[in-house]
């Protein structure tokens, strides 16, 4: 039998062998459920009243409960000891672009890339990306961040001064007033920074990532094809319940 057949088996199996014994478990905490009895009533006269038996039936005995325990277990032991034995030995390459990246990978490694590389692709998918907005550059000084094309913007300040609204006449003085203006002080040249990282180089993370993650599907696919030899943990489950 092929590797991926047992994997296929060990869930299915995984869940009843479970199920039977999370309720054996329970049965066996309930004392009501393990005691009986049999009650029977003798009259003092043969002529006197009669009662009927009262009787409460055993639901589970304890030696029945164990030697279940035994049965399931021992399928159980079984098939994960094949399934991990196997994994000692079922190995594939994984293999990018013609290229072997890493040679002779155990199944159980290869499991945990497909995990690792899953969790990193999501962290490489939260970072921010660098405004498209803005020209980036490298700043040569400072490995990682970008500085932006320089922005120059002028400072004002509110300045009043008195305007003549009606020159004086000889018959009217002069009128003015005070208006407020923004007059030019300065200017002020901005450049931004950012550690955010370039949408190409996001983009080529995350391809990497995907044909990586491919390849080490395929090779996880390939090791579960190879035929593995059945083992038989019975000995040690044997020696446990061997009272029974």
């Amino acid at each position: 039998m092929r590797l991926n057949q047992f994997l296929a088996i060990e869930s299915d199996l995984k869940k009843r062998v479970f199920a039977e014994l999370t309720e054996l478990d329970k049965a066996c905490r309930k004392p009501d459920l393990l005691n009986g009895f049999v009650a029977t009533y003798e009259a003092l006269a043969e002529d006197g009243e009669h009662f009927p038996t009262e009787q409460k039936r055993v639901q589970y005995n304890a030696r029945e409960v164990l030697q279940t325990i035994h049965k399931s277990l021992g399928e159980l032991f079984n098939i994960e000891a094949t399934k991990d034995f196997a994994n000692c030995e079922v190995k594939a390459d994984v293999v990018v672009d013609g290229k072997t990246l890493m040679a002779q990978v155990p199944t159980t490694f290869l499991l945990f890339l497909e995990k690792q590389l899953k969790d990193i692709g999501t962290m490489v998918e939260r970072i921010v990306e660098l405004d498209p907005a803005e020209d980036w550059r490298s700043d040569e000084n400072d490995k990682g961040v970008h500085v932006s094309a320089p922005s120059k913007r002028h400072r004002t300040k509110k300045i009043q001064k008195g305007i003549v609204l009606y020159p004086a006449t000889e018959e009217h003085p002069a009128q003015a007033q005070l208006i407020t203006e923004d007059q030019i002080v300065g200017y002020v040249t901005t450049i931004k920074r950012s550690g955010a990282i370039p949408r190409e180089v996001k983009r080529t993370l995350q391809r990497r990532i995907e044909k990586l993650s491919n390849a080490v599907k395929c090779a996880r696919e390939e090791a579960n094809t190879r035929e593995v030899v059945r083992q038989d943990a019975s000995a040690m489950l044997d020696y446990v319940f061997a009272e029974l």
